[in-house]
């Protein structure tokens, strides 16, 4: 329902993601493609009545859509449509822009992997820093893998062996993202382990903007 009366692209946009778990529901189509169970366990707090209401209010802008997997999977996830992948580059604004605003992680504090590589890793791709760079970076976080390459559209990130490989805790990414410690002293105290050479590394901070 549109709720702002003033003719303006942001109150429209407002009108269409501004509801409460909208965004955060656009996040989890960003990390993957989730079904309804996996949506109602990374959103806790969300009644299932609601989670359905926003679904189908995202599906009716034709932001979102369901897709039934074949067998064996024989399931219903949550992808993205054209337009919605629209709404990817807000998302990573969003992301850059709250990133400043977190306070510190507690320690008890559980911390999705997937949100770090995405949050702290891809949403500050830089095109520019990329050029000319075609390597693939493969990320193990807490156990968790993540591919990432830095010629978006050129070749897939999964596809061969990366030139560059990081082992560590999600959190560690976060703090060198934050300013708390540096992915170079994180390597040289053992915190994050690497495989790949001094200039790739090099590259992929460059490439995310990564101290």
């Amino acid at each position: 329902m549109k709720r702002h009366s003033h003719y303006c692209p942001i109150a429209r946009t407002l009108d269409v993601l501004g509801d409460r778990w909208s965004i955060l529901i656009l996040r989890e189509l960003v990390l993957g493609q989730p079904r309804f169970s996996d949506l109602r366990a990374n959103l806790p707090g969300i009644s299932p009545t609601l989670l359905t209401e926003r679904l189908q209010t995202l599906a009716a802008h034709g932001l979102i859509a369901a897709r039934d997997l074949p067998p064996p999977a024989s399931r219903t996830v949550y992808v993205f449509t054209d337009k919605g992948r629209e709404a990817i580059p807000i998302l990573r604004a969003m992301s850059r822009f709250g990133m400043s605003l977190l306070p510190s992680p507690p320690r008890a504090a559980k911390i999705r992997p997937a949100t770090v590589a995405n949050s702290a890793l891809a949403a500050y791709y830089d095109r520019d820093a990329a050029a000319g760079i075609d390597e693939r970076y493969r990320l193990v976080l807490d156990g968790e893998t993540f591919d990432l390459a830095s010629t978006r559209g050129g070749r897939p990130a999964s596809d061969g062996e990366p030139d560059l490989v990081l082992t560590g805790p999600a959190r560690t990414v976060i703090a060198a993202r934050r300013g708390e410690t540096t992915l170079a002293q994180a390597i040289a105290d053992g915190v994050i382990t690497m495989r790949g050479g001094k200039r790739v590394l090099k590259h992929f901070q460059r490439v995310f903007r990564l101290p």
